[in-house]
């Protein structure tokens, strides 16, 4: 989906924005502005898509968001719902951010901040429950309240430690306007990646052939066509794993798989444990894995699978 330029106005006197944001439902809306954004999001549970980056979120989800880089959230139920989704977003132009660092040494974090933001930044529970912390302040309908609010958070953000969301050559800025072609095949891609795409469709939609549209991905993307493909049908499974009950065997073909091995080989490959570890640590922990790739119950499983693929690949 091509992103749409969101217009970011910050007030007249003021040198940054924020907003409390307040809905029944978060749609999945792809778009980017080329100011930084640094979001909380609250009382929401569902898949964020940020640049190539698509995966599963839950409640107090802290990120900071790089100028030009298309991102979302996407939530149909929020973790009590009675209550709305509700997000606190901080957005300041890098320009203003790195003049103060300049002229103010006690901000200069915040200049390293920015540099280490070219991939977008997740941070943890401590760095979210202190944003939360300031959310009076950054609410306030003083505008120095908010500034004094904003400053501090971003230094203290600065020293923090914060995981890489996008590598640095998939982080690269919005293509422009004469990728248009390769935006509707993006767009396809989003609308349709619970049905079986061809090649050839894609090729017809982007008026493009099969050799331009695989290095039009590896370009401008980082990644081949498949692999974006995959991506976006592991990151729906995940959001069926948690927010549903639904049997994996169903859960399989709404996300785009219609063989059940090759959608457990596809999960494993992606999120280095298998949709039933993934739903049982859920359930059991109450939150997302931190990695992957250390739950402790997984050998079976894990072991079955790449063993049983292995013996396929010698017998082919």
């Amino acid at each position: 989906m091509r992103p749409k330029v969101e217009r970011v106005t910050i007030p007249a006197g003021c040198s940054i924005r924020v907003y409390h944001r307040r809905i029944p439902e978060i749609p999945f809306e792809w778009h980017h502005h080329p100011e930084f954004e640094l979001t909380l999001t609250l009382n929401s549970r569902g898949m964020r898509f940020i640049g190539d980056h698509i995966g599963p979120y839950e409640s107090n989800d802290l990120i900071l968001i790089p100028s030009d880089m298309p991102h979302t959230w996407a939530s149909r139920e929020a973790i009590d719902p009675s209550a709305p989704h509700q997000a606190v977003v901080l957005w300041f132009t890098s320009k203003w951010a790195l003049q103060i660092a300049e002229l103010c040494p006690e901000y200069a974090p915040i200049s390293r901040l920015l540099k280490r933001s070219a991939g977008a930044l997740s941070f943890g529970l401590s760095q979210a429950e202190l944003m939360l912390d300031k959310k009076p302040a950054l609410l306030s309908d003083s505008p120095s309240t908010r500034l004094h609010a904003a400053l501090s958070l971003l230094t203290e953000l600065g020293d923090s430690e914060g995981a890489s969301l996008v590598t640095a050559l998939k982080a690269r800025r919005l293509p422009s306007d004469d990728l248009t072609p390769l935006n509707r095949v993006v767009d396809l891609l989003h609308k349709r990646y619970a049905e079986p795409i061809h090649v050839e469709e894609m090729c017809a939609v982007g008026n493009m052939s099969p050799r331009t549209l695989h290095r039009a991905f590896i370009n401008h993307i980082g990644e081949n066509v498949s692999d974006y493909l995959r991506k976006l049908r592991i990151g729906h499974a995940c959001m069926l794993l948690v927010e549903t009950d639904m049997p994996i065997s169903v859960i399989a073909p709404q996300a785009g798989f219609f063989s059940m091995s090759n959608f457990n080989r596809s999960f494993l490959e992606t999120r280095q444990m298998t949709p039933m570890s993934f739903r049982r640590f859920v359930r059991r922990q109450s939150r997302l894995p931190k990695s992957f790739a250390s739950i402790d119950n997984l050998d079976i499983e894990t072991s079955f699978i790449l063993k049983r693929d292995k013996a396929r690949k010698i017998k082919e």
